[in-house]
């Protein structure tokens, strides 16, 4: 039988002059533990704990075996959290996914909400049924929560002890509880916000620190998505470019398996892509049920943020971070601080290319120094120095002297021929560069030869450019640069052997390419600086594959050599 509760006699009482003396034995009697009650619910601030003292208390004040509370949605159709009291955590997982409040008694609760009571909820015409598993209820007590004049949900009680039915009573008390809960959620929910509000304007600082600190555009993207997984309690971070064609091209990733999803592009035909490069945020409440979502790698997902990272008119790219399937949807309040975030690390971004592109052209016209003046000045008295030597050798009559000098003047040509390649690399611009990875990687060895004072060897094992892929060996430029200069500012070293072999497999069989960089030098020291080396694996895993470091060419083994593996 379903019942609509006579006016609160509480509060009728509470008007009267002479306060509590108007009320029942029985209501007299559970008003110490109704004020105990109240007290409880307000005693702290964290949302979801408040919650669940709500719950805990609720069945403890109405004698009951279960409790909940079910947060209405922003649009006020259904339930977006379901907090529950009495049911197992092994049961709770046997029934599986919660109550969404579309339909049955909890549908009609939070479209008509006013207090509701049950001898048995089964037989109400509103009653849909109860999944799998879930423990047999008969009565029934729902009562409306609200916060500051608006329905926050509703507080539902079950299985009163003894199988009695919930009588006007246990009303009154839990519509007072309700009230006090309503006041103590309400807090809750300031601090809760202004808490998120803290942690994502920390998470902006952090970006942009770490953006304007130094390193490279792939690290910079990096940070940007490990901080948006971090602040948006997301499955992943995802960082996405522009590409060519006019679609987005994932480039960073922070999640439990980015390799599967790096590299991922989503072409221009993704009515998704439009919108983002067009600046407007794109939000999703289930990325395996949208149709707008066009890959196979949404369908591991449920709720996203798929935002534009725009700055001063201009789209850099995409920031995206899904939850995991059925996860919790985003609220507006998230929505809101998200698309600032990406905002304000648009803007990070901006400053940090823009502090690249100063420190570029300081490096640019420091190599055009340094060219002049091996070109001017020691080239020239190289030249000299070979001259004289050629005249002495042809006055010398003793044929070891001969000998000797002819070959000191052969070793000044090759020195010449190197700084004539040096000079040449170091006045190529990075544009000029041809694609093929071979080139780049012989570029790279040429620029390093200036500042070593040495050209490294170098080795190429399998058709290295149609086998590495533009990504991957973008990646491997990368790697082998960072470990040269590693080698130049730590090793000391006299040689250094660069292999670069495309025939290589993983541990599983995989083909993959592997970079070897082997030198003579010092070695890495006991409790040495490590940041280069793990830039190097961070670079690699992200790829899926690993980078690690053993004895070097030198005697003995001295000095360090340098893998990084990728798959192919």
């Amino acid at each position: 039988m379903s019942e609509q509760v006579p006016k609160d006699s509480l509060e009728a009482a509470a008007r009267e002059p002479h306060g509590l003396q108007g009320l029942s034995t029985e209501i007299t009697t559970r008003i110490p533990h109704l004020l105990e009650a109240m007290r409880s619910v307000g005693a702290g601030l964290e949302l979801h704990s408040t919650l669940d003292r709500i719950c805990e208390t609720a069945a403890e004040l109405a004698h009951c075996r279960y409790a909940a509370i079910g947060v209405v949605d922003e649009e006020g159709a259904g339930l977006s959290d379901f907090v529950t009291y009495g049911v197992p955590d092994e049961v709770a997982d046997e029934i599986g996914h919660r109550p969404d409040g579309h339909r049955g008694l909890l549908g009609a609760l939070i479209h008509d909400p006013v207090p509701l009571r049950l001898a048995d909820l089964t037989a109400d015409p509103r009653f849909a049924g109860f999944p799998p598993g879930h423990p047999p209820m008969r009565t029934f007590l729902g009562v409306p929560i609200r916060v500051q004049d608006e329905i926050f949900g509703n507080l539902y009680l079950a299985e009163k002890d003894d199988g009695a039915e919930f009588n006007d009573y246990d009303l009154h008390m839990v519509r007072v509880l309700a009230t006090e809960a309503g006041i103590a959620i309400g807090n809750a929910r300031l601090y809760e916000a202004a808490r998120q509000r803290e942690r994502w304007i920390d998470g902006s600082v952090a970006v942009t620190t770490a953006l304007l600190s130094g390193g490279d555009a792939d690290d910079a993207l990096s940070v940007v998505a490990e901080q948006a997984r971090r602040l948006a309690g997301s499955a992943a971070g995802i960082v996405l470019l522009p590409t060519g064609e006019g679609g987005l091209e994932i480039v960073a990733v922070s999640a439990d398996d980015p390799a599967t999803s790096l590299g991922t592009i989503i072409g221009p035909e993704s009515p998704v892509v439009a919108k983002l490069l067009s600046g407007e945020a794109v939000f999703v409440d289930d990325c395996a049920t949208d149709f707008r979502m066009v890959t196979e790698l949404a369908n591991r997902f449920g709720p996203s943020m798929l935002l534009p990272l725009h700055s001063d008119g201009r789209v850099l790219g995409a920031l995206a971070t899904p939850r995991a399937h059925g996860g919790r949807p985003f609220t507006e309040a998230e929505r809101t601080l998200a698309v600032q975030f990406a905002s304000q690390a648009a803007l990070a971004l901006m400053m940090a290319e823009a502090q690249r592109d100063r420190e570029r052209l300081a490096v640019y016209e420091d190599r055009d120094r340094i060219a002049r003046d091996l070109h001017d000045l020691v080239i020239q008295r190289l030249f000299a120095t070979g001259m004289m030597l050629e005249s002495a050798q042809r006055r010398s009559a003793e044929t070891d002297v001969q000998t000797g000098v002819g070959r000191a003047v052969d070793e000044l040509d090759v020195t010449i021929q190197e700084i004539r390649t040096a000079i040449f690399a170091l006045q190529q611009e990075p544009a000029e560069a041809p694609s093929g990875l071979r080139t780049r990687v012989l570029r790279e060895i040429n620029m390093a030869a200036v500042p070593l004072g040495f050209k490294p060897s170098h080795r190429f094992l399998g058709p290295v450019d149609s086998l590495v892929g533009e990504s991957t060996g973008r990646n491997l430029i990368a790697a082998l640069r960072e470990a040269l200069s590693n080698a130049f500012r730590h090793a000391e070293a006299s040689l250094i052997d660069v292999v670069v072999d495309a025939t290589a497999t993983l541990p599983d069989g995989t083909d993959a390419v592997r970079l070897s960089v082997a030198d003579d030098g010092v070695g890495i020291p006991e409790g040495g600086r490590r940041s280069g080396l793990r830039n190097l694996a961070r670079r690699a895993e992200s790829l899926g594959g690993a980078s690690w470091f053993g004895p070097g060419i030198g005697p003995d083994g001295g000095g360090t050599t340098v893998v990084w593996e990728v798959p192919l």
